[in-house]
């Protein structure tokens, strides 16, 4: 919706094109605006206040227009509005009507409706449809309507309406209601017209400032830039559901919205488990402790029956994607944890997320750690960060299993985390590479490394395979590239910032990955990174370049204050401040070559990319919150003191059908681990005294024989095989692990 200005004969002027604009808040830190829009030629200059109604489905503009030359009969001005209810363009209806005598611009679309009305008269109205018959056509056309239509019916269309300047001397408030009818949009608009402006805008920011004084004393950003901390804090806020409580989707925006048509339905308008969790974490920064048990009801109430969440859904816990992602499993038992530690939570009601946890932790330890997904939702395989929040996740969970006196649970919790992490760098680090070579370096963490091996009918043990791209794709190309992903090593727990193999992991994310830009550094995602904008600015259509994202800056930020680098974690900080621009809004990439005027993009400021992304907004807050505490304000301390500073040995080697290791070291327990009930019939001596073990119970959906293979000497070899006891059935193949 903007306004057009005309002198009806040669002079045409659109408010969104033609004017200068400066934007400003009403109240600092409250989602209300001032806009003064100047006309280019000094025509002109229009004010207006925007807010929505606290008690109604209602966006409210109230508008000064002044005539900087001239007078206001010299002017026309127009309300031009383009539906796109249910989020699309199409199948739209629109008509000139009224609502109890009180003349309206009403549309409709698949049981959704807008009505718009003005405290000053309409001179005149009109709909048509977009290209054809709009009034944008005819006025650009023509300066003034000398058209008018009363409908047009199911398809892309435009509603507009003159207002009457000199009945309303220039100042007159608009109203934009909505509703499930065409009645119900309009009553909301007559009301919110009835009570004005001043009382909406009163309730409105008593509602917010309210809202900020029932957070926990948490002091605010470390910098002289206040305002982005406050703005951040907002915008966590305006992205959750009014009607599905603790549903905060990733962004009211669409990325490069402006190319996209009405199949791209879902945009950023959806809940990503991941987003929604870091969101709550940010919520925890600033002291939002009711918003963060919202967001954890929110989950509890949307994670699917066998323990996970969907990769992303829509408010009501609809899945919109198919996909997995194991991290999106694992930071939910995170949030409770962290919720606990910051007081959110009581004891006991950390514990009443046992059954949640249980089911979620369930799910990780069946199928992972391999992930179908990394967190960027491309490549399967070894992910550091989602093994990272995994671990950390297992180990959370068994504190819970323990106070739920489940102890099988609690053990096999801890041994699992403690395996995984054994395998770190035996999954993930790799040496004398080229790009190791090429930096000096014995080796990094790699960004996505392909299981060890994938059975190739997984049916009777309930395991997915995954599918391994044709050769220099997905995982065969990752395994050579490195990600800020490694860092989470650090953030979460596992590894020492001065740990030999992360300095070398970050000697080369910085090398490859970093960004410098007029604003302060950045970091892409990896290398080959094909979302993003193209070389010459054109919009991503499904390829591009990936440019540097915001919140990876925050990443990066965090892993210096780690370090003890907290002056260089400041200025980190500083520049996600400069990326947010004078908006306040932090954008999911920056553009980082050189400018492009013609399409708006320059360097170290918004791309065409989501814009606000709520993750980035809470990775800044987060970030303002472990400068004020001098530590990370989110790192699990079970990690930290299980795999900081000590070792904690890991006496087994775990075999299973979704990593069937092929050998072991000597002095490890061989532990083989099934997804129903079995008996392991095995052999270290070519089968001459074999020997059976019966799988036990976990109660996690796991069951796990261990072979007393400690005592084997380098060379052995163990050959075994399975009864399925539930069908009575052998496995019909033998397995080998060989001992190193």
């Amino acid at each position: 919706m903007g306004l057009i200005v005309t002198d009806g004969k040669t002079f045409f002027s659109e408010e969104k094109r033609d004017a200068q604009s400066d934007t400003s808040q009403l109240v600092a830190g409250v989602p209300a605006y001032h806009f003064r829009n100047t006309g280019r030629d000094g025509r002109y200059r229009i004010e207006k206040d925007l807010l929505t109604d606290p008690g109604r489905d209602v966006v409210l503009q109230q508008v000064r227009f002044t005539a900087l030359r001239g007078t206001l009969a010299d002017y026309h001005l127009y309300v031009l509005l383009a539906p796109h209810l249910g989020n699309r363009g199409s199948n739209n209806t629109a008509w000139v009507g009224e609502y109890k005598s009180t003349p309206m611009l009403f549309a409709e679309r698949a049981g959704l409706a807008l009505a718009l009305a003005c405290s000053a008269p309409w001179l005149a109205r009109t709909v048509g449809f977009v290209g054809s018959s709009d009034a944008w056509q005819e006025l650009r056309t023509n300066k003034r309507l000398t058209r008018t239509y009363r409908r047009a019916e199911n398809g892309n269309v435009a509603v507009a309406g003159e207002v009457d300047l000199r009945a309303s001397n220039g100042s007159f408030l608009l109203a934009l209601g909505f509703g499930t009818t065409a009645a119900e949009a309009g009553q909301h608009a007559l009301a919110s017209l009835l009570d004005g402006c001043e009382s909406a805008r009163a309730d409105y920011v008593e509602g917010w400032e309210a809202w900020r004084r029932s957070l926990a004393k948490v002091r605010p950003s470390f910098s002289p830039r206040h305002h982005l901390y406050h703005t951040s804090s907002t915008v966590l806020r305006t992205h959750e559901s009014k009607q599905l409580q603790g549903g905060v989707i990733a962004s009211l925006s669409i990325p490069w919205g402006f190319s996209k048509g009405d199949d791209d339905l879902g945009g950023y308008h959806l809940v990503w488990p991941r987003d929604l969790a870091e969101a709550a974490g940010g919520f925890l920064a600033i002291g939002a402790h009711a918003e963060a048990r919202r967001v954890l009801r929110y989950l509890e109430i949307t994670q699917e029956p066998d323990g996970h969440w969907s990769q992303n859904m829509w408010l009501d816990g609809t899945a919109y994607w198919n996909g997995i992602q194991l991290d999106e499993t694992a930071l939910p038992i995170l949030l409770v944890d962290l919720a606990a530690r910051e007081g959110a939570l009581s004891a006991g009601e950390r514990n009443a997320y046992w059954p949640m946890v249980r089911q979620a932790a369930a799910y990780l330890v069946r199928t992972g750690p391999v992930s179908p997904q990394d967190r960027w939702e491309e490549d399967p395989g070894y992910s550091p960060f989602t093994l990272a929040v995994e671990i950390a996740a297992l180990l959370v969970a068994a504190d819970l299993a323990d106070a739920a006196q489940n102890k099988a649970a609690a053990n096999y919790l801890r041994e699992t985390a403690d395996a995984w992490n054994a395998c770190i760098e035996r999954w993930l680090y790799v040496s004398d590479t080229e790009l190791a070579r090429q930096y000096g370096v014995d080796g990094y963490y790699v960004r996505v490394a392909e299981p060890d091996q994938i059975d190739a009918s997984p049916a009777i043990h309930g395991v997915v395979p995954i599918r391994n791209r044709p050769p220099g794709q997905g995982t065969a190309q990752a395994a050579l590239t490195v990600s800020l992903d490694a860092l989470a090593f650090v953030r979460f727990g596992l590894r020492a910032p001065d740990d030999p193999r992360v300095v070398n992991t970050v000697k080369i994310i910085d090398a490859t990955l970093q960004v410098l830009t007029p604003n302060g550094p950045s970091w892409r995602r990896y290398a080959n990174d094909g979302y993003g904008e193209h070389a010459d600015g054109a919009p991503f259509d499904g390829t591009g370049i990936g440019r540097a994202w915001p919140l990876l800056t925050g990443e990066r930020a965090h892993y210096e204050l780690a370090a003890g680098r907290k002056e260089s974690a400041e200025q980190l900080a500083r520049a996600m401040e400069q990326f947010a621009g004078e908006s306040g809004l932090l954008p999911e990439q920056i553009w980082d070559a050189a400018d492009i005027p013609e399409r708006e993009l320059f360097n170290g400021h918004a791309s065409g990319s989501a814009r606000p992304l709520v993750w980035a907004h809470a990775e800044y807050l987060r970030l303002c919150r472990s400068l004020q505490d001098g530590r990370l304000f989110d790192q699990p301390p079970q990690t930290v003191k299980r795999y900081v500073g000590k070792t904690t040995p890991c006496p087994y080697a775990v075999w299973r059908f979704n990593n069937k290791i092929q050998r072991m070291a000597a002095g490890k327990t061989l532990r083989v681990e099934t997804l129903a009930s079995a008996i392991v019939h095995w052999s270290s001596d070519g089968w001459r005294q074999p020997n059976d073990v019966r799988t036990q119970d976990t109660t996690l959906g796991v069951n796990t024989a261990d072979l007393p293979t400690a005592d084997l000497p380098a060379g052995s070899r163990i050959d075994f095989t399975f009864h399925w006891t539930d069908v009575d059935r052998w496995e019909g193949t033998d397995f080998v692990v060989l001992v190193e």
